[in-house]
């Protein structure tokens, strides 16, 4: 699974081997320990990554062939693509700038496929954030 932190200083993402729900669970649990807000809701978040990485077609044919619609990558401009997932959002409030978003492939991959397009959608991302912080 992909979790991406929307911070107020940018995004971090990861890759985590946890179950869903057990994170959402336990999350859940640490806000009512703390005696915190916390609004959880289905939903869509997205990331940019520039349109020139190599890797991008591959994504794209991946997630063609297989028909993931929960994923999807649109062209924004001649320099960047918007990589959209579905997920669960967590966050103090529905209007919240900031929380973690927690990107679930489809149930209709199998596991190995899921795994290989998250590790393929983190690598990218990875690649993006050397890119975007390498000396021009």
């Amino acid at each position: 699974m992909l979790k991406l932190n929307y911070t107020d200083v940018g995004l971090y993402m990861e890759r985590i081997m946890t179950n869903p729900e057990l994170l959402i669970a336990q999350r859940v649990l640490l806000a009512m320990r703390l005696g915190q807000m916390l609004h959880v809701e289905p939903g869509r978040a997205s990331f940019l990554l520039p349109a020139d990485i190599p890797e991008l077609e591959e994504l794209e044919a991946a997630l063609q062939r297989e028909y993931n619609p929960n994923s999807t990558i649109l062209l924004v401009d001649d320099a960047s693509v918007e990589v959209n997932l579905s997920g669960c959002w967590m966050a103090e409030s529905k209007e919240a700038q900031e929380g973690m978003f927690l990107a679930l492939m489809s149930d209709s991959l199998s596991e190995t496929l899921r795994e290989r397009i998250e590790r393929f959608i983190y690598k990218l991302w990875q690649m993006s954030e050397a890119h975007i912080s390498s000396p021009a």
